[in-house]
């Protein structure tokens, strides 16, 4: 049996990374046959491969996890770090004495309670001096409903999150009505439809960009300019020297990186590096996912059979965020630079291999595993090679990320 684990970011009021909730395929056609959504958590949960690779898949922030009512009597969370995840108690759940009980015994061994999808019931009175944080469906919870909410419970120092955060406005609205945290993909969508003005180190990084973006790319003209750029020659021998590659010797050196590199992940990589340069003032988590796209499309093409695309697929998973990260119109970003014309139309036209590869990882990053599995049937992709794709992915992005928030 085989797992697919996605996850989805939890920022603060500042924009910066709180959390993941992790969401896994719990019962859909031929991922968990014939079994439950509390025992599928289990099955999930027991899994020494899940238990060993939440890090990976958090870069080590909290993990908020589903959990159903027996899995929550029967104590499942206690097979999983305290200090690692946030028990997130299901809408489905009744409240009830052994609930209660339940979760006074996780609270007391040090775990975080959430409820999700919260409404008020007076029945859930019992629960509240155990809980944390309380999670909010902003698109089916109106104003007034979060406003007569928390008066209801203005006598507890809860924490709130917005789920269902998928516009600037609606983050803007959140922040107003004092949330804590927000939940969605607000902050990878474009903030204004309109070119952003973009400083002369930007401007540097986006020539740079757009050279390593070319199919007869100039080596020596790409070297040139990273050796003149101390602080982009510091971020290569950071990267090469990091986690992302396992050498027993260290690369001291900016010829050094350039060979071991080689022309693909040179290019790969300073494609990375500058499009973090033009995401500055953003949130972090939109370069993090980018990257995790990235990488995650790289390994769909090799898996597709199609190894020879495979620095494509990565442009092109890199690329799909462009818009959001420069706040322009991704065709105008598009036409300034020397794509090749597959890439192109996987972003723009949605068509061609490229853009099913990339259509498959967003559709698994967003845990619609209805669409994961049509994509994976046509393309005859295996889909249980994802989860351990995903996972790579996900720390190949923690990797960069680490020395890159450093800085």
């Amino acid at each position: 049996m085989f797992f697919y684990v996605a996850r989805q970011p939890i920022l603060n009021r500042d924009k910066s990374l709180f959390a993941y909730e992790l969401l896994f395929r719990d019962g859909m056609n031929n991922a968990f046959p014939n079994i439950s959504a509390d025992e599928a958590t289990s099955k999930l949960v027991e899994s020494s491969q899940f238990s060993s690779g939440i890090d990976d898949l958090t870069g080590g922030k909290l993990a908020f996890i589903n959990f159903a009512e027996e899995a929550i009597i029967n104590q499942l969370p206690t097979l999983l770090p305290n200090e690692t995840v946030v028990v997130e108690v299901l809408e489905t759940v009744t409240p009830n004495k052994n609930l209660v009980h339940a979760l006074t015994t996780l609270k007391s061994k040090g775990y975080t309670i959430a409820l999700d999808d919260f409404i008020y019931d007076e029945a859930w009175n019992q629960v509240f001096p155990h809980v944390d944080i309380i999670k909010i469906d902003i698109q089916i919870s109106g104003l007034s409903e979060i406003n007569e909410l928390r008066r209801k419970l203005k006598d507890y120092s809860f924490k709130y999150l917005a789920e269902k955060v998928e516009t600037y406005e609606e983050f803007q609205l959140g922040s107003t009505l004092g949330f804590d945290y927000f939940q969605g993909y607000f902050f990878s969508k474009p903030e204004v439809i309109q070119k952003r003005a973009l400083n002369p180190s930007q401007i540097a990084f986006a020539d740079l960009l757009f050279e390593t973006s070319k199919l007869d790319m100039d080596v020596n003209k790409v070297c040139a300019s990273i050796e003149r750029d101390v602080g982009l020659s510091y971020k290569l021998l950071r990267f090469v020297n990091s986690s992302a590659f396992h050498r027993s010797r260290k690369i001291e050196n900016l010829k050094q990186a350039i060979v071991f590199l080689g022309q693909q992940e040179l290019q790969k990589l300073v494609a990375v590096i500058a499009a973090a340069q033009l995401s500055d003032n953003k949130p972090s988590e939109l370069m993090r996912l980018s990257i995790t796209r990235a990488r995650f499309c790289e390994h769909l093409a090799v898996l597709y059979g199609r190894k020879d695309d495979a620095p494509k697929a990565f442009l092109t998973g890199l690329m799909s965020l462009i818009d959001a990260i420069m706040d322009d119109e991704l065709k105008n970003i598009l036409d300034r630079i020397p794509l090749s014309q597959d890439i192109y139309d996987a972003l723009i036209d949605k068509r061609g291999v490229l853009a099913y590869l990339l259509a498959l990882a967003v559709s698994y990053e967003n845990a619609n595993w209805a669409r994961t599995s049509q994509i994976a049937k046509k393309l005859k992709i295996s889909e249980a090679d994802l989860p351990d794709l995903y996972l790579d992915a996900t720390s190949w992005a923690n990797a960069y990320s680490e020395f890159d928030e450093e800085e």
